[in-house]
């Protein structure tokens, strides 16, 4: 017996479980983190792009809500428009989800989605939304306390992803302006008021090649990316979540300074992601001036296969854009890591890329 008056979820699949935040509720354990209500109202996609609608932030082009029938699906497709990609209503991670380009694939990727939006998350239901072709995730760090404030803690670029799932964060993102980032921002703060949000939170958006942004959804919880803000605005969310939990006031964060970059390292082939466990047989991180390490790993740990392949956070600071990327280069060439694959070759190789570089 621990005698625990609260459970931080941290960010994995009980974070955002509301049944797991009513049974801690019942138990008179505290929950350390948003409502059960918060979380069922936007894990839920369709309601909760609903409630943006009704609240004037911008959502993707899309269905209402959950589909009803396939004929409704035909004829919302049509109306919406190809590329479109279909959704699990209470999916995420890439899961339940099929890009469609054109009619005649319709069909197949309808009943594809469904069957793994079931087998993932327990339920049928998907929508459609626009696709678009080259867009840019980026999401705002919301911060909800008990006296009724919402702050918004800046943006986190999120645009290299495999498999739907991201790879590389960094704040400011390379393609907003103050313009855009206070809009974005704006519109967070209402999401959160919407969905009477308390505790730590993010909502994520697209923005197109015209920066013109749209909400997809909101993650009531920390995120693994993290880090990147409580870099830029040296400010310790998780210590934030715990006094807000504990009915203590927070402190409003103050500006953001520097350029902060995020390197998930996965065991994983950096080439092809095919997962890599295994026995950590060397496990030497890097450090020096503006490098931190998230990590729970060390070297003679084994990474076991059956939950997700993160086994570290490389985060880097610097003055400008150009200082945190070559930091990030020279940090991810000093981390050792033998025994597995991992996706470091492929950070190396991504902060030298002249397209990254520029931010396009």
């Amino acid at each position: 017996i621990t005698q625990s008056e609260a459970i931080h979820p941290g960010y994995g699949f009980l974070s955002e479980n509301a049944h797991f935040a009513e049974i801690c509720q019942s138990a008179g354990v505290v929950f350390i983190g948003p409502s059960p209500e918060s979380i069922s109202l936007m894990g839920d996609k369709a309601r909760a792009k609903s409630l943006m609608r009704e609240t004037r932030v911008p959502v993707v082009p899309g269905s209402q809500g959950a589909i009803s029938s396939e004929e409704e699906a035909i004829t919302l497709s049509r109306e919406i428009g190809y590329p479109l990609i279909i959704k699990a209503s209470a999916g995420g991670g890439g899961r339940g989800m099929r890009i469609v380009h054109q009619e005649g694939d319709f069909d197949n990727a309808l009943h594809a989605a469904q069957t793994e939006a079931f087998q993932a998350f327990g339920s049928k239901e998907v929508y459609i939304e626009k696709y678009f072709q080259n867009p840019r995730h980026v999401e705002i760090q919301i911060l909800a306390d008990t006296e009724g404030n919402v702050y918004a803690l800046g943006e986190r670029d999120c645009s290299i992803q495999r498999r739907h799932q991201k790879l590389v964060e960094e704040s400011p993102s390379p393609v907003l302006s103050p313009k855009l980032r206070q809009e974005m921002s704006e519109a967070a703060v209402r999401a959160a008021r919407a969905a009477n949000y308390v505790n730590a939170g993010t909502v994520e958006f697209l923005v197109d090649d015209r920066r013109n942004f749209f909400f997809i959804e909101m993650n009531t919880r920390i995120q693994v990316e993290h880090p990147v803000t409580e870099t830029l605005f040296q400010y310790d969310l998780v210590k934030a979540q715990i006094r807000i939990a504990a009915g203590l006031p927070v402190e409003p964060p103050g500006k953001s300074s520097g350029h902060a970059i995020e390197c998930r390292i996965n065991a994983e082939d950096p080439w092809t992601f095919a997962p890599s466990p295994g026995h950590l047989e060397r496990f030497l991180l890097p450090g020096g001036p503006g490098v931190r390490v998230d990590t729970a790993f060390f070297e003679g740990a084994t990474i076991p296969p059956q939950y997700d392949s993160l086994i570290a956070k490389l985060i880097v600071n610097g003055r400008t854009r150009e200082e945190a990327l070559d930091r990030m280069a020279r940090a991810l060439a000093e981390f050792e890591i033998k025994g597995i694959r991992t996706t470091i070759p492929f950070h190396i190789a991504l902060m030298q890329d002249e397209a990254f570089r520029k931010g396009t």
